[in-house]
């Protein structure tokens, strides 16, 4: 995606030095705006290899408002083995003790999906039945945009103040809003904190998937795909890795995201998604800001 490349040049171009919680310091700009016209194709990124189903499966488990990182690791998807709530286990990003106890600690706390589904309840662990707790911000989302399309306040947040203390990390991107225009379903997410290497093209990739799947849910037709960014930054030790293997590379065409058998999207099973098509040229490894 040529979009991608350009967020990440100006970046590397213009962004200021940073210090950051990692202790690895960043390379930053302020306020970047994402956008794509789903028309153009799945934006899986081509410039790297990337894997569907662990931005599938992570979002089955956000939708599903689960908290045990242990239903991720059972499919196989790692990306949350690192964290924990950090009420159980302290954050340490440099004591291999503490990260130790935090990998063996299953519970993430109340993270995006418990929010989407249950925000405002009261959370007790991974474990805990929390049908009818909460107010269901995504059910609710989904009723208005089959019944009242053209409603602008459809926005579903995942940023609840009293209980950041109790979530393995704040939210990055914390917030999405979805619109009708003329039979078409437009998504606009919200982000504060942006790891472009690493973390963007997951997030783009997730929010289309999204997308798409609440189109069919609601049998509406894609429409525009935009993300607002806020710290969009670069790792210090991603520079040089993106740089020699990634920078020069060409964007590939893009496929196109089917999902087979579908009924509805709180039944639906992260293997059933598939990008069609997918190009890409080979995965590069980039070490994760702890």
């Amino acid at each position: 995606m040529k979009e991608y490349l350009r967020i990440i040049d100006e970046i590397l171009t213009f962004g200021y030095e940073k210090t950051d919680r990692t202790g690895i310091g960043s390379i930053s700009i302020p306020g970047v705006l994402f956008k794509h016209n789903m028309d153009h194709g799945f934006p899986m990124l081509t410039t790297k290899k990337m894997w569907l189903r662990l931005v599938a499966s992570e979002l089955q488990f956000f939708i599903a408002g689960n908290t045990d990182k242990a239903w991720l690791q059972e499919r196989n998807n790692h990306i949350w083995d690192e964290w924990c709530n950090p009420m159980l286990e302290p954050y340490s990003n440099n004591d291999p003790v503490l990260q130790a106890a935090m990998a063996a600690e299953n519970d993430l706390g109340p993270i995006y999906g418990w929010q989407w589904r249950h925000f405002g309840g009261t959370y007790i662990n991974q474990h805990t039945d929390y049908s009818d707790v909460g107010i269901d911000q995504f059910a609710d989302m989904i009723r208005k945009l089959k019944h009242h399309p053209d409603d602008r306040r459809n926005y579903v947040t995942a940023w609840q103040p009293n209980q950041i203390q109790m979530m393995a990390l704040p939210p990055c991107h914390y917030g999405f809003q979805v619109t009708v225009t003329q039979g078409r379903l437009n998504l606009m997410w919200n982000q504060r904190s942006v790891d472009s290497i690493l973390g963007l093209p997951f997030n783009i990739a997730c929010y289309a998937l999204l997308l798409h799947l609440l189109a069919l849910e609601c049998g509406l037709e894609m429409g525009w795909l935009s993300g607002f960014l806020g710290d969009t930054h670069v790792y210090q030790n991603h520079i040089d890795s993106y740089q020699m293997y990634q920078q020069n590379r060409d964007p590939k065409p893009l496929g196109g995201i089917v999902t087979k058998d579908f009924t509805n999207i709180f039944d639906w099973d992260f293997e059933q998604s598939e990008v069609m098509e997918y190009q890409s040229h080979d995965a590069i490894k980039f070490d994760i800001a702890i």
